[in-house]
């Protein structure tokens, strides 16, 4: 049986609104599907320090173990998510990033350079930082993280390994 994980989403948008924000909402059913528990979900403005203080209060929540947080990642001025998250990284995870844009490949051919996916792990935290478009969640969730957020695939996912991740 997979353990359910405790899955907190951040969509960052100037203009989305709960009624508007389909990639939060892609996330969040997949993540429930898969019989994870959502700790909780908000949409915050681009702006590196309001998104910082959102993530770092998740990260000090024993309760939360994963975050996903979606849009920011482009190379606009407003896109700030990579600015704002990656100090908050003991680790970081940069297969994450590299495999996300390999896959994205297939689907959006060369346009996959302008995203700046990342994610890395924060106080026995894991971060996904995503890009905004609701194709973009799909794709990171259905080819790379609904894999690793289960306990039975193999040869390893972050699951078995979570326990491990407070060693010293």
């Amino acid at each position: 049986m997979n353990p359910s994980l405790n899955i907190a989403v951040l969509t960052v948008s100037d203009t989305r609104t709960e009624a508007t924000d389909k990639s939060g909402k892609t996330l969040v059913e997949r993540l429930t599907k898969a019989g994870h528990q959502l700790a909780e979900k908000t949409i915050l403005k681009d702006d590196k320090y309001l998104l910082r203080a959102k993530v770092a209060n998740w990260v000090a929540d024993e309760a939360v173990q994963i975050v996903l947080v979606t849009g920011g990642t482009g190379i606009t001025g407003r896109d700030v998510t990579p600015e704002a998250i990656a100090p908050l990284f003991d680790k970081e995870l940069p297969g994450f990033g590299e495999i996300f844009r390999m896959v994205s490949y297939d689907e959006i051919k060369t346009s996959t350079i302008q995203s700046r996916a990342i994610a890395g792990l924060s106080n026995d935290t894991l971060i996904f930082c995503l890009p905004g478009s609701t194709g973009a969640c799909m794709t990171a969730w259905d080819k790379i993280l609904k894999d690793q957020f289960d306990v039975s695939h193999g040869p390893c996912n972050f699951v078995e390994i979570m326990p491990r991740i407070k060693e010293v």
